[in-house]
């Protein structure tokens, strides 16, 4: 007598269902296993592991050495540096050039104050403005369908393609028709243009990984769109807007080129483009540059440290499923 075709498929059903179980039984076993150190390829997986290590560190050491070599050349003199002495010497170190920066030396004081003052007005007005743009960008592009919306997306990334530097020109043109030179709201306009698209990129990202049902839940229980938004959905990405915000900003801190082409006072200049005042016709103060680029490097590293916790977060959100 034929066996019922029910019957059959529950067989196989059951077949297929303890095959599966051993298998994951087996690669478990196999995991928990303890390591054989006889086996001949733990000595090669072994030095493979710290080959990788020691890669690491002369990679390290590489990318360290300059910013290591400025640091302890703001502590030398200049006499010091172009004479190639012993760096590591503690004798040659001195607060000479820290002292003079601020006016409190026997040379003319560099205005670092208000470089300062500038730069921190600049970066942060430039960051408010991008991460605003960027949200309501980002948001729109995760959440909202409309026409043309991918265009739109590979159009706003291609302008961020471009380098900065190659746009300096047509800038100083545009800008020295608007007035725009040597102001402070000139400077901040174009580093919002540079920082909004990776703003609106990086929020995007954040947003898809949200599910709209949250949103959706909220607004059923008497949310407004508005509230679903502030109390639920941007807690959730506030991780990734900081990111995007720490990134915003140490570009407009960190930024040479165009600040350099856009600002011409000491009320408008910054930090970066100020270290040009170490330079002379035929000298170069490497010492109270490197003493200048100390100041810059500073608030930067500060600030990072501060928010690493969600700058961390940010960057590992996007690729963490569950």
């Amino acid at each position: 007598m034929t066996e019922p075709i029910s019957n059959r498929t529950e067989q196989t059903v059951s077949g297929a269902a303890s095959l599966h179980t051993q298998i994951k039984a087996d690669r478990l076993a196999e995991r928990d296993a303890p390591v054989d150190y006889r086996k001949p390829w733990f000595p090669h997986a072994l030095f493979m592991r710290w080959a990788v290590r020691f890669g690491v560190f002369v990679s390290l050491c590489v990318i360290l050495l300059p910013g290591l070599w400025v640091v302890l050349n703001a502590f030398r003199s200049n006499v010091s540096i172009l004479a190639r002495d012993n760096i590591f010497a503690a004798s040659t170190y001195t607060l000479d050039n820290f002292r003079n920066i601020f006016g409190y030396g026997d040379v003319a004081a560099i205005p670092v104050r208000q470089y300062f003052t500038n730069s921190l007005i600049i970066s942060v007005s430039s960051t408010v403005i991008a991460i605003l743009i960027g949200l309501a960008g980002g948001y729109a592009f995760a959440r909202y369908k409309f026409r043309y919306k991918n265009t739109l997306f590979v159009g706003l990334m291609l302008s961020r393609a471009v380098p900065g530097i190659a746009l300096s020109l047509p800038v100083f043109i545009i800008w020295s028709w608007l007035g725009l030179i040597d102001t402070k709201f000139g400077t901040i306009l174009v580093y919002v243009a540079m920082n909004v698209p990776f703003s609106v990129w990086l929020i995007d990202g954040f947003f898809r990984q949200i599910p709209k049902e949250l949103a959706e839940a909220a607004e059923i229980d008497g949310c407004t769109r508005w509230q679903a938004f502030w109390q639920v959905e941007f807690p959730l990405a506030k991780s990734g807007v900081a990111s995007a915000g720490i990134f915003a900003f140490l570009t407009a801190w960190n930024e040479f080129a165009l600040a350099s082409q856009l600002t011409r006072s000491t009320d408008t200049k910054t930090l970066p483009v100020g270290l040009m005042d170490f330079t002379a016709q035929f000298t170069i103060d490497w010492a109270g540059m490197c003493a200048m680029a100390v100041i810059i490097i500073v608030p930067a590293l500060i600030l990072t440290f501060i928010v690493q916790k969600h700058l961390i977060a940010g960057l590992t959100l996007g690729g963490v499923k569950g």
